[in-house]
């Protein structure tokens, strides 16, 4: 049952990324307007973001040890985002938040998601690291 599910997941986005294309390719023919095209992608994100909320949701229901997982999962992502946050400083004067018209709690918010970004992908980088030293010792 996992493995259909994974397929049936599988064609889905595989469906989703050809129907991003050919907007693509007509927007640059110059056969769909900018409006349209834009349409299309949030129309495309939406969808794609659906998915990606009800293939794991579907899982549980098949293998329900995996709740565990999620949760230790959602847990470490929020553990991520609230040091980013404590990490981040409005390290821009009122003035120049002025000229920039945003706020201090924007450019605060601005520098979570770049500290998240840098953490995300330094974990990425020791997994993938990890998984190789593994390999080869198997």
């Amino acid at each position: 049952m996992k493995d259909k599910i994974a397929d049936i997941t599988r064609w889905i986005l595989y469906l989703l990324l050809a129907f991003s294309v050919i907007p693509g390719v007509l927007f640059y023919l110059g056969v769909l307007d900018t409006e349209l095209f834009i349409n299309l992608g949030k129309m495309l994100l939406i969808v794609g973001v659906v998915i990606m909320f009800l293939s794991p949701v579907v899982g549980f229901f098949t293998n329900p040890k995996n709740i565990v997982k999620l949760l230790v999962s959602v847990g470490a992502f929020i553990l991520v985002l609230v040091l980013s946050y404590s990490v981040a400083d409005v390290s821009f004067s009122d003035y120049r938040l002025e000229v920039l018209r945003t706020t201090p709690e924007t450019s605060r918010l601005v520098g979570m998601g770049l500290y998240t970004t840098y953490i995300a992908f330094g974990l990425t980088i020791v997994a993938a690291l990890y998984a190789s030293v593994v390999k080869l010792f198997k």
